[in-house]
């Protein structure tokens, strides 16, 4: 039988990179998600205030195992 995963949509922010962003997200739902297998960065926005980033944005896919019972 293969292996199936299933994957949910995160956003992680971050003032300092689009990684932190990303790392950001992946903790959060660590702390509610089991078997974390891999993480896909969907998009990247930011934030402008007076022509500087104020705060980086990641859309983060995470996919993680199915538990059977």
């Amino acid at each position: 039988m293969a292996d199936v995963a299933k994957v949910v949509t995160v956003i992680g922010n971050s003032p300092e990179s689009f990684a932190k962003a990303a790392q950001v997200a992946v903790e959060e739902a660590a702390k509610t998600l089991r078997g974390i297998t891999g993480a896909d960065v969907i998009s990247m926005s930011c934030e402008v205030q007076d022509g500087r980033i104020t705060e980086y944005r990641t859309t983060v896919n995470i996919a993680f195992a199915l538990e059977r019972s």
